[in-house]
């Protein structure tokens, strides 16, 4: 590692310390609808969207009506995406005259943008019109991340709430993490964007005479409205397929920087949202600190490996500067490797290098940062809500220790939260590891695959560990445009989603409907270092135990097969 790369990450983590708290205090007067700078320009649109839609702003929900309402909102967002890519060909905004996606290939982008997963089966220049980017993906960057922070802020009132069957009204949560936040958020950011040379147009794709007197066809379109909501949504779709490896997505170093922030901006501030709510910000800055903790170790270890290179290169006598294949010179290896890190600790699945070409133990990082269940800062909404899962089982472990009923900020923590945790938990990780199985033994599945060996193998692994964990980043060498992955791609999306936030919103009921427990001797304090230490542990132990059987037949043992000089 040099000293540059290790100020540019250090860097980066002091700016995103910067903000979390200024950003965790907007949204707490947000969420709790009180007045903002913002209040008199955008209340009028709240009060439209409320009346249009029949919703009484101050009528709460139970937790079997949000996830209701979370539910019916999924399904209509998802047909609304589905349909418009199946008539793409009959709509106007479409100057490369695009037909229309094949059903199962639409069925797998629905999914995925719905569920802020936003995998790309395709590639987005040659597939998709300039309507149903807009209209469709764009719209779901919205709304899919709104969902998320909606989530998030019902299971905090859980914790921060006593004896009530209410945790808030679904429709104006997510009205209110849409308007105020997301949309000031990414108009502001998208004029940045332009600024800086990302482009933003409706032009018909120019051909080009080459050097050589070949012709180059160079797509063109809406990108940095696009561009915008993908970081901050965390969702990672990308209107080119090289994504922010592209330089009409991301043409410097500087929009480089800005977008990293913009992936980690609201994340980290929903760690203070939480200390706020539940009137202690000490239990916000611990969670923040178990995120950093594990986002500082990752980034490192990507980076170290990275910069170390490939062994048979030095046993070959060459020298070795680090591995840049696969990575943009304009980026270098350390803000490269801090992408990697920063996209699939976030759950966002944008990426300025290919994961493809990293050294074995590098592409390991972004593939257990996704596995551990998108905790570290995570995405909008789905990481902290991840988080107080991992917190839930790190003070049940502890209170097993002592002997002791496990409680969390005020609340004791009883076997239908452990269990409604455990099922979040355990249906993401079968259906991840399901689906790689058999797909490493299918010959339809197998012969979608570029490499082969644990590098194939890892492919195939990280395809579906991202479809589960919801990031959507693809390790590249797999084609996935298949009937077989996309339909099985879309059902883990589709689990690793619906699956988690149903009991974690089953949990907020429960909580909410429990009193406060006094503080006393005995009570496991949740701020500190050593509560700290717990839960990144717990996140750990649970994810190598989980995965480490696949993880060691895929970028493990190819480590060891490069130190002997053998590549896949």
């Amino acid at each position: 590692m040099t000293a540059l790369g290790v100020f540019q990450i250090l860097i980066y983590f002091l700016l995103i310390l910067a903000v979390t708290k200024p950003m965790g205090w907007y949204m707490t007067k947000v969420f709790a609808g009180e007045r903002t700078f913002l209040y008199p320009v955008l209340r009028p649109l709240e009060r439209l969207c409320y009346a249009l839609g029949g919703v009484k702003e101050s009528v709460e929900q139970r937790w079997t009506q949000y996830a209701g309402s979370l539910l019916a909102f999924s399904v209509f967002s998802f047909l609304i995406l589905y349909v418009l890519q199946r008539v793409q060909g009959l709509l106007p905004l479409n100057p490369a005259k695009f037909g229309a996606v094949t059903p199962d290939l639409a069925f797998n982008t629905a999914v995925s943008f719905t569920t802020n997963t936003n995998w790309q089966s395709y590639v987005g220049e040659t597939t998709l019109s300039y309507l149903v980017q807009m209209a469709g993906l764009t719209m779901h960057n919205f709304t899919s991340a709104a969902v998320g922070m909606a989530i998030a802020v019902a299971l905090i009132r859980g914790f921060a709430r006593q004896q009530v069957s209410a945790i808030g009204n679904f429709w104006v949560d997510l009205v209110r993490g849409t308007a105020y936040i997301l949309l000031p958020l990414s108009l502001v950011m998208a004029l940045f964007f332009c600024s800086q040379g990302v482009i933003q147009n409706l032009k018909l794709y120019t051909t080009a005479t080459t050097l050589e007197g070949k012709t180059q066809t160079i797509a063109q379109g809406p990108v940095a409205s696009q561009e915008a909501i993908k970081m901050l949504g965390t969702n990672g779709g990308g209107f080119f397929n090289a994504n922010s490896a592209h330089p009409f997505e991301n043409p410097t170093p500087l929009v480089n920087m800005v977008q990293m922030l913009a992936i980690f901006l609201i994340p980290a501030g929903l760690t203070y949202v939480f200390g706020t709510m539940v009137g202690d910000t000490r239990q916000g800055w611990a969670i923040f600190a178990a995120m950093s903790v594990l986002f500082l170790a990752g980034v490192f270890t990507a980076y170290a490996f990275e910069q170390a290179g490939n062994p048979i290169l030095t046993k070959l006598g060459l020298e070795s500067s680090g591995n840049m294949e696969g990575k943009e010179v304009r980026f270098g290896i350390a803000t490269s490797a801090l992408f990697a890190t920063v996209t699939t600790d976030a759950s966002c699945g944008a990426v300025n290098g290919m994961h493809d070409s990293f050294t074995p133990l590098g592409g390991l990082v972004p593939l257990f940062n996704i596995q551990v269940g998108e905790v570290i800062f995570g995405g909008v909404g789905a990481g902290l809500y991840s988080m107080l899962l991992f917190a839930i089982l790190a003070v049940f472990i502890a209170g097993l220790m002592v002997g002791r009923t496990p409680e969390y900020v005020g609340k004791k923590i009883e076997s239908k939260e452990v269990k409604m945790a455990m099922v979040a938990l355990i249906s993401t990780c079968f259906v991840i590891l399901l689906f790689s199985g058999i797909s490493s033994v299918l010959p339809s599945a197998t012969g979608s695959l570029n490499n082969g060996g644990p590098h194939g193998f890892t492919q195939i692994l990280y395809a579906f560990s991202s479809a589960g964990g919801n990031n959507g980043s693809a390790f590249a060498g797999l084609n996935a445009n298949t009937p077989w992955y996309n339909l099985t791609l879309g059902l883990t999306m589709l689990v690793g989603r619906f699956l988690f936030i149903i009991p974690l919103l089953a949990a907020a009921g429960s909580l909410a409907a429990k009193k406060r427990v006094a503080v006393t001797s005995g009570t496991f304090p949740t701020h500190g270092p050593l509560f700290v230490g717990l839960l990144v542990g717990t996140v750990v132990i649970v994810g190598a135990l989980t995965y480490f059987p696949a993880l060691s037949l895929s970028p493990i043992v190819e480590h060891f097969l490069m130190q002997e000089g053998r590549l896949f």
